[in-house]
């Protein structure tokens, strides 16, 4: 999975200098992607005329591709911030009227905000695994259509999926507000079979908008 560039940085830059160190580093990362792309469409137009592996080599330049826009993006909302951040980390001045709880206030409030900045990160992450995943699963049928199913070269999407994405998943606290809840239905919904991902309604689902009531085999007539 491609990794959010220099994500722990980017959670701890307060200042617009702190941001322009950031973005100073991505533009490094930025050039050498670029860099690579070039190899890697040099390598890709080889192996179209038989010399190399061209199934390898869309997919890596894909990789890369989808790593260039997620650095452009980074660099983008990266600049945003620079420009709105004080150009020094501002003192802390005591509050007289501030009750002695307050220092616990002001410590969660900030863990909040840096829990937020990172679900902001990873859901842009997420969109751009999104975003290069469908790139492949378009590839992936195209091919499917070429091999026309022919033995051990047609490749079945959904089993793909559904293999990829199984595996533990982190257990809902006790307590949750009713919009945490929902968020989280809302995730699950990308890993459960039938949800918005798969390619085909899970049991029972209504299809052309008629619900049918799933009867199992055994007690049909």
């Amino acid at each position: 999975m491609t990794q959010l560039p220099h994500a722990e940085d980017l959670g701890r830059a307060r200042t617009a200098a702190d941001f322009a160190a950031v973005i100073a580093l991505l533009d490094t990362d930025l050039n050498n992607a670029i860099a690579r792309k070039g190899e890697l469409e040099t390598e890709k137009f080889h192996a179209i005329f038989g010399a190399g592996n061209l199934t390898a080599a869309r997919a890596a330049l894909d990789d890369c591709t989808a790593e260039i826009a997620l650095i452009e993006k980074t660099i983008e909302d990266a600049d945003e911030r620079r420009v709105g951040a004080p150009l020094d980390e501002p003192p802390a001045e005591p509050c007289a009227d501030t009750p002695p709880h307050g220092d616990e206030v002001r410590t969660n409030a900030e863990a909040l905000g840096e829990r937020w900045r990172t679900v902001h990160w990873l859901i842009e992450q997420l969109r751009q695994e999104l975003f290069a995943a469908d790139a492949l699963s378009r590839a992936v049928t195209a091919a499917n259509g070429v091999s026309d199913g022919a033995a051990g070269v047609k490749v079945n999407l959904t089993t793909i999926r559904r293999t990829a994405m199984a595996g533990p998943r982190a257990t809902a606290p006790t307590r949750l507000s009713r919009p945490a809840i929902q968020a989280d239905r809302l995730l699950l919904s990308f890993l459960s079979p039938g949800g918005v991902l798969d390619r085909r309604p899970s049991i029972g689902a209504p299809v052309d908008g008629i619900k049918r009531k799933f009867i199992p085999a055994g007690e049909r007539g």
